[in-house]
């Protein structure tokens, strides 16, 4: 009967062995099988032009009142109530046009349908983690936006393009009527995350490069997707933020505990195209180091004045002081040493995707003050 019950043991360890492996070898192939439409795409027929005068197309937007999430502010932990010094200052005022991540996982349709009730709720949980930290702003604006599903980027089938087509014409009607709902003078601040920053990249370059629109951009957050500083940067108007105080730049980084794996995410970024039409194969990616607001830096821990560490469903956390440090390697990505406890929703690979706003929540937030009053100084 012993001898019965180790080889059980042993199979089930080989088992398990094999299926780790198997994971690990096709985790690509099966993710594709789990997440990509089998279905045929469905042409989205564009908003009447009017539909972002609804209030029920914005999750956040002047008037939401105590229901906006994104003007969440989480209190430090313990007895550490008050907001870092840095973040004091009140800045000049500005509105803020953020996008919010994939939160759409369903394989039934290529575009998500407005008023998906468990995207809906993922994307509150979103923008209360990562659209908080621009809460000082006098108008925060988020849209609803049939999100190309998550399997839409794990594919090359054009099926996947044309969702995400879908997505960023409907960002993009969203933000018109941002533009003409804010004051002419109000500074700008685009941010988003993900599936977010990849629309907003777009924008830079089709609807802001080369317009006077461009000059009213204090600062661009585009954050969680790969920027191609030679392929990608130079068609979007705006260059790479190179000291902390300065205006009108853009700051991205995509955050991997040690030691970190991006193969995946370094293979599908060196085969893609950039907006130049050429291949971004193994050219740097653009890195903000959030801890010091300059392009590939590095920081220790005490640095940090604040990561939101969520709880277990990530709808309330707390601010812990010097727990992250940060530091770009020489291929763009940012490393954060130690694997932190956040959560269970990190990625293979020591990927801290998810968590690339909440882990350095409070240096965003003042670096948003800092950038915004740095804009209304230079006038």
């Amino acid at each position: 009967m012993a001898r019965k019950f180790l080889y059980i043991v042993a199979g089930l360890i080989v088992l398990i062995i094999a299926v780790l492996l198997a994971l690990r070898i096709w985790a690509t192939e099966l993710a594709a099988i789990a997440f990509v439409p089998s279905t045929e795409f469905v042409e989205q027929k564009p908003f009447d032009t009017n539909a972002y005068h609804d209030p029920a197309m914005w999750y956040s937007r002047p008037g939401i009142g105590s229901d906006d999430p994104a003007r969440w502010q989480p209190a430090y932990s313990g007895d550490e109530r008050s907001p870092p010094t840095r973040a004091d200052p009140a800045p000049a005022q500005f509105a803020v046009f953020f996008v919010h991540p994939t939160s759409y996982l369903d394989r039934s349709n290529w575009n998500a349908p407005i008023g998906d009730q468990e995207a809906e709720r993922v994307t509150q949980i979103y923008l209360r983690g990562m659209a908080s930290p621009f809460n000082r702003a006098a108008e925060i604006w988020a849209p609803r936006y049939r999100q190309a599903t998550i399997g839409a980027f794990m594919t090359d089938k054009p099926e996947g393009q044309k969702a995400i087509d879908a997505a960023y014409a409907d960002v993009e009607q969203a933000f018109t009527f941002f533009l003409s709902s804010i004051d002419k003078d109000t500074p700008i601040v685009l941010a988003g995350h993900s599936q977010g920053s990849l629309h907003l990249m777009r924008l830079l370059r089709d609807k802001v490069a080369g317009t006077d629109l461009a000059a009213r951009v204090a600062a661009a957050y585009l954050i969680g997707w790969p920027i191609s500083v030679e392929h990608d940067l130079p068609a979007m108007g705006l260059p790479a933020c190179a000291t902390t105080d300065q205006a009108g730049c853009i700051l991205s980084w995509s955050s991997y505990a040690e030691p970190a794996d991006p193969s995946a995410m370094i293979e599908v970024y060196a085969n893609s195209s950039g907006f130049d039409g050429k291949q971004r194969g193994d050219s740097t990616i653009l890195c903000t180091n959030p801890l010091t607001g300059t392009f590939g830096a590095e920081a220790e821990a005490d640095m940090n004045i604040g990561t939101l560490v969520p709880d277990g469903d990530l709808g309330k956390g707390e601010l812990v002081r010097q727990s992250v440090p940060a530091r770009c390697d020489g291929r763009g990505l940012l490393l954060i040493g130690d694997p932190p406890e956040m959560g269970s929703y990190v990625l293979p690979g020591n990927n801290y995707h998810v968590y690339d706003i909440p882990l350095f929540w409070a240096n965003t937030q003042a670096d948003v003050a800092r950038r915004v009053g740095a804009w209304a100084a230079r006038d």
